[in-house]
């Protein structure tokens, strides 16, 4: 038995976790290899391997002939027998082929062909343990900053956490373990490229997966997602359950759940809403906190109509237009958000909210302040 070959594919199986019958393929190739180098062909080289103890054999394939012409394709008779006494012109014999008796270049190039096989065995494992996690968070240690960049050590792979990933505002400090959504793993002659963000929207739904079981056995379903990193998260949910509320449960006692997210995303809002499958209750739910007065949906043109009292006007909207921005991506509707007073300047205020007001559904005249 081959001990100590079988004892170093037994390690790199347990520690890189490369196969051996990967292997084994490549220390054949590489026979072949050096077969080829030595005597400059391996049309007719077999190798023969025991996949249980490790044990080879290299053969040369040669027909027996009473004249040699091609030493590396022919045998005599005389030779032949030597090998079997019981082999005749015309048959083909099994000639051993001593590894040992090869040159130095043929040994090295064999060599070579195994540490390049070991090389991309290596790449394919990291490749397919990453892309297996594509999609989904992973934690990462923070190593140094490259420019603007960082590097961050994922475990056997490294990623870089470029700026257009990165929330603004938030430093890290090197060793300092942060959690990261991959977006995607590309498979590149120098290893897998593992592409890694804190910005994108699924990374605020991965947190909840891990930290509302709700969510993660399917009972509670994120339904949409509209997110300015480092700033503020929409989050639409629905619950398949009628006695689960999926607000609550995101929520969490006391709000834990919730909060164990945020300080996650450092100190980033995050506002949950109830999802509903009529547009208009959709979009006046996503507009919240502010109070809605009525919504007109349009689902073929995409487009709603909001009206607001107005001291709400500035709430809905939001600071810098963020409230009604995040409602819009949010619902997948344009949102046109007016103030009471310009909805009945311009005649948009729906005719049974100003007689329940009482006001003059038939037109407007005078003073806004004395009709109201």
């Amino acid at each position: 038995m081959n001990t100590e070959l079988l004892e170093a594919l037994n390690i790199l199986e347990q520690e890189k976790n490369i196969s051996k019958e990967t292997m084994m393929d490549a220390i054949e190739n590489s026979l072949i290899s050096a077969c080829k180098n030595h005597f400059g062909t391996a049309e007719n080289i077999k190798v023969i391997m025991d996949r249980e103890t490790c044990d080879y054999a290299v053969y040369a394939e040669k027909e027996v002939v009473e004249e040699v012409m091609d030493p590396a394709l022919e045998i005599s008779l005389e030779e032949a027998e030597k090998i079997d006494s019981a082999l005749q012109l015309g048959d083909v014999a099994q000639v051993p082929v001593e590894s040992k008796s090869f040159g130095r270049i043929a040994t090295q190039n064999a060599k070579n062909l195994i540490l390049q096989k070991i090389r991309e065995e290596e790449r394919k494992v990291v490749y397919d343990q990453y892309f297996e996690k594509e999609k989904d968070i992973v934690t990462g240690i923070v190593q140094r900053y490259i420019g603007r960049n960082i590097s961050i050590n994922l475990g056997r792979a490294d990623a870089i956490l470029t700026e257009n990933e990165q929330v603004k505002g938030e430093v890290f400090q090197p060793t300092e373990r942060i959690k990261l959504y991959i977006v995607e793993v590309k498979n590149t002659p120098k290893g897998p490229k593992i592409l890694v963000s804190r910005t994108h929207p699924e990374f605020v739904k991965r947190l909840f997966e891990a930290e509302v079981a709700e969510v993660r056995d399917g009972t509670v379903e994120i339904k949409s997602i509209a997110r300015e990193a480092g700033s503020r998260t929409k989050m639409a949910v629905w619950s398949n359950e009628e006695n689960v509320d999926p607000v609550g449960a995101c929520v969490g006692m006391n709000g834990a759940r919730v909060n164990a997210v945020v300080n996650e995303l450092r100190g980033e809002k995050i506002d949950i809403i109830n999802w509903d499958e009529n547009p208009a209750l959709l979009i006046e739910n996503a507009l919240s906190p502010a109070k809605v007065i009525s919504v007109m949906a349009d689902p073929d043109e995409r487009a709603a109509s909001v009206i607001v009292p107005d001291y709400q006007l500035s709430l809905a909207i939001g600071k810098e237009g963020q409230n009604a921005r995040l409602a819009a991506r949010l619902t997948g509707y344009k949102i046109d958000i007016k103030s009471e007073t310009q909805a009945i300047e311009s005649g948009d205020l729906p005719e049974d909210y100003m007689e329940q007001m009482g006001m003059n559904p038939e037109g407007y005249e005078g003073d806004y302040e004395e009709q109201y």
